[in-house]
């Protein structure tokens, strides 16, 4: 059985993760022959990421579910500890993409590759996090906590989840920010294009 809790996880990961990309994809692109547009959807991407994830899923994740995995399966805690250890420090991360992407716009080219290459490394260890998440402590989870763990996890996951993972869970106010993603994006991340 997948609880709500763990599903919730799966799916927030699953919409970071396709953010993280387009991000990527966005700077393959390049800023082509709207710049303006091309620093909107950037901005608007990097505030999902710093707004959601950092503010609601780590905290779900840190103060909830690690916890009791730890207490219950001993050799995950030094997995843990450094998935903890990356939730402290990625609000600060964001935050220092965010100004390398406004020093690309407002300085000009000779900023472009720090933001670059920041975005591309913070990406790959986005990325990694999950995935060392969803192969080590979601399997030990689902072996080791109970029902009423997992009940007490469902109840606390369905108050705040992302804003962008489930259309029908997604929270009204994130809709003019997930619009003006999809619509200013150009094909294939968006619909600008079209």
């Amino acid at each position: 059985m997948v609880h709500d809790s763990m599903r919730t996880i799966i799916d927030e990961h699953s919409a970071l993760g396709a953010m993280l990309r387009s991000l990527i994809m966005m700077m393959d692109r390049g800023p082509m022959d709207d710049s303006d547009q091309f620093f909107d959807v950037l901005r608007a991407m990097l505030f999902y990421v710093d707004e959601f994830p950092e503010r609601l899923h780590h905290p779900k994740e840190s103060a909830l579910l690690f916890p009791r995995v730890a207490q219950l399966v001993p050799e995950t805690q030094e997995t843990i500890r450094q998935l903890d250890n990356d939730h402290a420090k990625g609000e600060s991360s964001v935050r220092e993409l965010q100004h390398l992407l406004l020093a690309w716009e407002l300085l000009g080219e000779s900023r472009r590759f720090a933001f670059d290459h920041a975005l591309r490394a913070y990406c790959l260890f986005y990325l990694e996090h999950m995935r060392l998440e969803e192969t080590v402590i979601l399997p030990a989870a689902q072996k080791m906590l109970t029902e009423a763990d997992w009940q007490a996890l469902d109840e606390a996951f369905v108050l705040n989840t992302d804003p962008m993972a489930q259309k029908s869970m997604r929270d009204p106010s994130f809709d003019l920010l997930f619009s003006r993603i999809v619509m200013q994006a150009p094909s294939p991340i968006g619909l600008a294009d079209a």
